[in-house]
């Protein structure tokens, strides 16, 4: 029969393998997380920070639980499909570009004349067509504007600070912003406050085409 004694020396020494054992498993595990999710967790977190969301603030904009968000951001949780949308969602960016790994994803952003996503306001008075990425910080906004012949866009001041710029394209506008105004041919620019009531007026013969930049200090 073995003494207490070595008894006691093997106990201690079984218990010591199998807790290194198991810290070698966690280590393993933390280590050979799949590409992807990593990818995806420095994202959401990356994300999440530039934001300055808590993850209870993350939860509650995206409808994703904490305890969830917290394991995708350690890579210990794979999310479904569903689930991704939502988070995509709360940063306002697709499925697409919340996965894309960096050395991947393209440098260049195209917006197609005919996707309908990008078409603000289209009717017989005025056509605007977002030229700006949606998903991109709206401290600064880029519009296509298509005013029918006698027709006007009238807009309400914006936030204070803020600022239009204007380049005529075809035909030929009058801009009044406040109680200012201002004839505008083609070739023509102009830049006027935006914190203030103002207005775009078609004053040719022909439709006028202009670009537009919103800038929201």
């Amino acid at each position: 029969m073995l003494n207490k004694s070595i008894l006691k020396d093997k106990f201690l020494l079984y218990g010591k393998l199998n807790c290194e054992s198991l810290m070698s498993s966690q280590l393993k595990t933390n280590k050979d997380i799949e590409p992807i999710a990593q990818v995806l967790c420095e994202k959401v977190k990356g994300l999440r920070k530039d934001k300055g969301w808590t993850l209870e603030a993350f939860s509650a904009i995206s409808g994703v639980s904490r305890s969830m968000l917290s394991q995708i951001e350690r890579g210990k949780a794979n999310p479904t499909l569903a689930v991704a949308c939502r988070i995509a969602q709360a940063f306002a960016i697709s499925v697409g570009e919340l996965v894309d790994e960096p050395w991947t994803a393209s440098a260049i952003e195209v917006i197609r004349r005919d996707d309908p996503a990008f078409m603000y306001r289209s009717d017989s008075q005025c056509k605007i067509r977002t030229l700006s990425p949606l998903n991109m910080e709206k401290n600064i906004e880029f519009y296509e504007l298509s005013i029918s012949v006698g027709a006007q866009l009238k807009s309400a001041a914006h936030f204070e600070g803020a600022r239009e710029f204007i380049t005529v394209e075809k035909g030929e506008i009058e801009i009044t912003a406040g109680v200012d105004s201002s004839a505008l041919a083609e070739g023509d620019s102009a830049h006027y406050r935006g914190d203030v009531t103002h207005n775009i007026k078609n004053t040719g013969q022909i439709e006028a085409v202009c670009f537009l930049v919103v800038s929201y200090s």
